[in-house]
């Protein structure tokens, strides 16, 4: 994948001075954090559980930040995770000073969505969901995790009828996102990737026809780690984070 290719070249520097202090594996989210005082966040894959031995165990905590960031293209979904965590606690900093969008206001608006703005969205975001049908969208989504919807009836509606794509960036690890991208219109100019686990780093997807990247920067680290191992999902983890948004 391009995407992963570029944000790997961006990072690589950083990741050749930067330590990895802590791994932790929750039942929703996995977070990593660096010896420069990031922390970053990836939905956890749960095709990375099993009930079989563990293989190539290593052990990350301590180790150069190389040693895991290659692995955001290999075939094990669990170390795919890790390294999208890493990903974006290596780009903790630069994300912290991103504005703010704590109600999603911000680029709802600038993409006039209104009464029958017809939007596709990949990944069932159900807070999202009540904003756009308070708001008189026609949403259609397509959620393979959840059982929500069909790709046979989804993707078609890509290339004509979706006026808006909502992206989630859990399709990064899964390795959909480019996929889902090239159906797109390219009539279509507003698309916004999002969700916990975006790496908010813009020049990374400038070959793709994303406009928005809407992402979380945890502020309260120990409480996110703490929401991470109790296994809690996004809206406990939003509680102690900052959703910033960045355009492309």
């Amino acid at each position: 994948m391009t995407l992963i290719r570029h944000l790997c070249a961006r990072l690589s520097d950083k990741a050749a001075r930067t330590r990895i202090t802590s791994v932790t594996i929750g039942l929703k989210y996995t977070a990593v954090t660096t010896d420069d005082g990031g922390m970053g966040l990836a939905w956890t894959d749960p095709a990375a559980f099993g009930c079989g031995k563990s293989k190539g165990y290593h052990d990350y905590e301590g180790a150069l930040a190389t040693d895991l960031l290659p692995l955001l293209d290999d075939p094990s979904p669990m170390n795919r995770t890790l390294a999208l965590a890493l990903v974006n606690a290596l780009n903790y900093h630069e994300a912290c000073e991103l504005p703010d969008d704590t109600s999603d206001g911000g680029w709802m608006d600038a993409f006039a969505i209104g009464s029958g703005t017809r939007v596709a969205m990949v990944g069932f975001f159900r807070p999202l969901m009540k904003k756009f049908e308070a708001r008189g969208a026609i949403v259609e989504v397509l959620d393979d995790h959840q059982g929500v919807g069909y790709r046979s009836d989804f993707l078609p509606k890509l290339g004509g009828w979706a006026e808006v794509l909502l992206l989630t960036s859990t399709s990064i690890l899964n390795q959909s996102a480019e996929e889902m991208l090239a159906h797109l219109a390219p009539e279509v100019t507003r698309v916004i990737m999002l969700g916990p686990s975006t790496p908010m780093i813009p020049d990374a997807f400038t070959h793709l026809p994303v406009t928005v990247l809407a992402g979380t920067v945890p502020v309260d680290q120990e409480a996110v780690l703490k929401a991470v191992r109790h296994g809690q999902g996004t809206p406990v983890i939003h509680r102690f984070s900052r959703k910033v948004c960045a355009w492309i």
